[in-house]
């Protein structure tokens, strides 16, 4: 494809390219703005009960480039497999059960999250963690999960898992890393190519 005279001297615009707004928009606080964050990515605070983590990771683009413009949000059950219905269940629990995270203020592009692993919903249900990405170009944001790759027992009873093609499981794992202050689970998410992440049609 010819590339147009004029994007050398025009910037596109916000219906050209959907973005790179949502970030900027959604975490004002990480991006340096004065606006308050309705969520950032701390989901647990120092007394919320369970195992508490560090999950990592980059959103990489078709050639493997980390996007630096994307916003990751994580929702998940708390350690004893509960959801969040109020902020003075939030209170109280010192868990969230939400957050959001975006890639653009780390030099590797990466997103971060502090959290508690969650438990399970219910028999044949393992522990995950519902992820949306949102990013430059994409009309509609994408829905996926995050597994842990040490839950082996749970992820073969798991029947969301399960119906996942064998040979593509493994990009719903985030690998399970020792860390100086605790556990760290990476979970890199794939948008393109042939390690695409599963995406879910929601």
């Amino acid at each position: 494809m010819t590339a147009c005279p004029s994007a050398r001297l025009l910037p596109q615009t916000p219906s050209q390219t959907v973005g790179p707004y949502f970030a900027y928009g959604l975490t004002p606080q990480q991006y340096g703005y004065e606006h308050r964050s309705a969520y950032t990515p701390e989901l647990a605070a120092p007394h919320a009960a369970g195992l508490h983590l560090r999950i990592e990771g980059r959103v990489l683009d078709g050639a493997g480039r980390p996007i630096d413009d994307a916003l990751v949000e994580i929702a998940q059950l708390d350690a004893l497999g509960r959801e969040i219905t109020s902020a003075a269940q939030a209170e109280a629990l010192g868990f969230r059960g939400f957050g959001r995270c975006g890639t653009g203020t780390d030099a590797q592009g990466r997103y971060h999250f502090r959290t508690v692993k969650p438990g399970a919903a219910g028999p044949g249900e393992a522990p995950c963690i519902e992820v949306i990405v949102l990013m430059r170009g994409l009309l509609s944001h994408v829905h996926t999960r995050l597994y842990f790759d040490d839950e082996v027992q749970a992820n073969a009873e798991d029947r969301v898992l399960q119906s996942v093609p064998p040979q593509r499981r493994a990009t719903l794992l985030a690998r399970h890393e020792p860390g100086p202050a605790g556990p760290v689970y990476r979970f890199d998410i794939h948008m393109q190519g042939p390690g695409e992440t599963v995406f879910f049609d929601l």
